[in-house]
């Protein structure tokens, strides 16, 4: 009979490395650096260090005898066996994740931190009061508010929600459309000064414009609210940004006519700042969406959090232009 070579002597007699830490928590870290695409990204989103993923790495392939990624000073890609890793280990935590939820009724008492991304306007004005609400709900959870307007990367990010102006083109996230948000034509009366106020859109391309280059740059369509007639309007910016705030304030500063949302200029329209120009023709609203990635399991701090936005941003909406 044969003898076993040396090496395989050596694999055969080789004690199983320790594994210093939980092998969930493993499995999770290992997750996150794939999702990341990165030792440092995966940290940061852990709110770890590098050497700490990447001592947890080393003790899932120790405690697995296989190596899961192969990686170079500018690459990291999966081996064949962490790709089978990856996919086992999302099917393994989702489970476990709803075996704790059943034996602790997490399901109904939700906890932890829930991270969202807001529109700045949004997320420092009219969605305030929902949060408020969804707090002094639940206690137990804590939310981190992100503002910015650019698209989002779930799983680069670690975003659990956003809430999303414009149309959603991404089929790989749950897109719910909870609101609409109206636009409307305005201005300073400094605009108009020595002008006739204008009465139809073909009016409007005479004057100085703005931009929102998040939804308009140099043209935009108006729609007659009674007749559905719809009126192309062309323009060269004085101003262009991707602030609806910013473009509030340079509209108050008599810079030029905009379109924006009814109800971040509500309130300087009624006190004189903006006048409303043609008010019985339209930019077509926006949509509002809840987005959030698809996953087998969703926690409960995320499910209440759509349920309450989806019963209280429309009403949020409703009352910011009474």
């Amino acid at each position: 009979m044969p003898r076993p070579s040396k090496q395989a002597r050596s694999r055969s007699s080789a004690p199983a490395a320790p594994v210093s830490a939980d092998r969930l928590e493993l499995m999770q870290t290992f997750l996150r650096i794939v999702d990341a695409g990165s030792l440092s990204s995966a940290a940061a989103q852990l709110g770890t260090t590098q050497p700490t993923v990447s001592r947890r790495l080393q003790a899932l392939e120790r405690s697995l005898g296989v190596r899961l990624l192969q990686r170079s000073t500018h690459a990291m890609k999966l081996t064949d066996d962490g790709a089978r890793c990856y996919e086992r280990a999302k099917e393994l935590l989702a489970s476990w994740e709803l075996f704790e939820a059943d034996l602790r009724g997490a399901s109904d008492e939700p906890e932890g931190t829930l991270r969202v991304v807001v529109p700045h306007a949004f997320g420092q004005q009219l969605l305030v009061e929902p949060l408020t609400e969804y707090l002094g709900r639940y206690p137990r959870v804590s939310v981190e508010w992100l503002l910015h307007d650019r698209a989002v990367d779930f799983i680069a990010d670690g975003i659990d929600c956003a809430i999303h102006v414009g149309e959603v083109h991404d089929p790989s996230v749950v897109a719910i459309r909870v609101a609409e948000v109206p636009r409307i034509v305005t201005a300073a009366p400094s605009v108009l000064a020595g002008v006739p106020v204008p009465t139809h859109p073909d009016e409007l391309a005479r004057l100085p414009w703005l931009s929102l280059r998040t939804f308009y740059r140099n043209e935009l369509a108006l729609t007659h609210v009674a007749t559905g007639e719809v009126q192309p309007i062309v323009f060269q910016p004085r101003v262009s940004t991707d602030s609806l705030y910013a473009l509030r304030s340079a509209a108050v500063k008599g810079l030029g006519v905009c379109v924006g949302s009814s109800w971040v200029m509500h309130e300087d329209i009624q006190r004189g700042r903006l006048l409303h120009l043609v008010p019985r023709w339209q930019a077509a609203p926006l949509p509002l969406y809840l987005v959030y990635p698809y996953a087998r399991f969703h926690p409960a701090r995320l499910r209440r959090f759509v349920e309450l936005m989806r019963e209280m941003i429309p009403a949020a909406l409703a009352v910011a232009v009474r």
